[in-house]
């Protein structure tokens, strides 16, 4: 039986697609149908760019609601008071040494659809992320990464905090 493919989460970011969803199918939704209900009131839709763009609206709308539906279908919350804390996971900040360049980096390793690379929120399944999953402070890493092998040492691990 094949295993179902599934796209893990911290609960905070499990939560902030539950939010987007909720937001889209609501309040979103109704926004949208009141620009449609005064596009359509401004008569001839044919020339109607008002009416045109609410359509487009609506209906990014509904690929956005079907693709969050997807997503939290298939999402796996992890536990991360059953992780070690002193072990690089999801949900874990890393302060690495880039060996390359000579200075201190920090990355919170998050799923996927949380990341942010400009924010130093990267993706367990981004070269970097992937690499780091399982290491602890003192280990030396190297990564391949489109831009060639970059070398980095783990100087140290810890649970993310998250602000709020």
């Amino acid at each position: 039986m094949e295993k179902k493919k599934t796209t893990k989460y911290t609960a905070e970011g499990y939560q902030a697609l539950v939010d987007e969803l909720n937001y889209l199918k609501g309040e979103k939704t109704e926004e949208v149908k009141n620009s449609l209900a005064f596009a359509r009131s401004l008569g001839d839709l044919s020339e109607n760019s008002e009416y045109d763009a609410a359509k487009d609206e609506q209906g990014q709308v509904a690929a956005r609601i079907s693709e969050l539906e997807e997503l939290i279908k298939i999402a796996e919350i992890i536990d991360e008071n059953e992780l070690d804390e002193n072990v690089a996971n999801l949900g874990s900040t890393i302060r690495l040494f880039d060996e390359e360049f000579e200075e201190e980096v920090e990355y919170a390793i998050v799923s996927t659809n949380e990341a942010d690379p400009m924010s130093g929120r990267i993706s367990d399944r981004s070269p970097i992320g992937a690499a780091m999953i399982g290491k602890t402070a003192g280990d030396e890493v190297q990564v391949e990464t489109p831009g060639g092998v970059l070398k980095f040492k783990v100087l140290k691990v810890e649970r993310t905090k998250n602000a709020g």
